[in-house]
């Protein structure tokens, strides 16, 4: 490594030559966007406020009983995907989206899976509900992989264009 460059290779512009941000990253930080009100929204709402939670958002009381230990705990581990999804939003480099999508999806996948496999004592309504918001969210997680991966691959290739050209 030469003499004072960082060990980190430089982030992708956000922006373009003229300014105005990169399609693939808008559509990154939207997603982060989602994700983040999201988990700050049930984190907080969990946290804070756990029987209200459990009694007033939607389904929840499909999977009794309310336990207010758990309710925190699941509070406060998606106030910390929360923050993981915050920073990833404010700064869109891949060391920072790639793991906070990463971590969003380990949790959102399986918990996907699981309200599919558990609908019977939801209505159709519910359940409709249920799995489309679900299957968005951890879709919304792999997304955001993906176009991380997209976008630094054509930055490298550009990069490489311009080394070349």
């Amino acid at each position: 490594m030469n003499e004072g460059q960082s060990p980190i290779p430089a982030a992708p512009r956000a922006t373009s030559p003229d300014g105005r941000e990169s399609a693939l990253t808008a559509l990154i930080r939207i997603a982060l966007a989602v994700l983040f009100l999201d988990e700050l929204v049930v984190g907080f709402w969990n946290q804070v406020f756990p029987e209200s939670f459990y009694n007033h958002f939607p389904t929840v009381t499909l999977t009794p009983p309310f336990s207010e230990h758990y309710a925190r705990d699941f509070g406060g581990a998606s106030l910390g995907l929360a923050v993981v999804l915050g920073i990833a939003l404010v700064a869109p480099r891949a060391a920072f989206t790639i793991p906070a999508a990463a971590a969003f999806s380990t949790f959102a996948i399986p918990h996907f899976f699981f309200h599919l496999t558990h609908l019977h004592h939801a209505s159709h309504g519910e359940a409709v509900y249920l799995t489309t918001a679900n299957a968005v969210v951890a879709l919304l997680g792999l997304l955001v992989i993906a176009l991380t991966l997209i976008r630094d691959a054509r930055h490298r290739s550009t990069q490489g264009d311009a080394a070349s050209g």
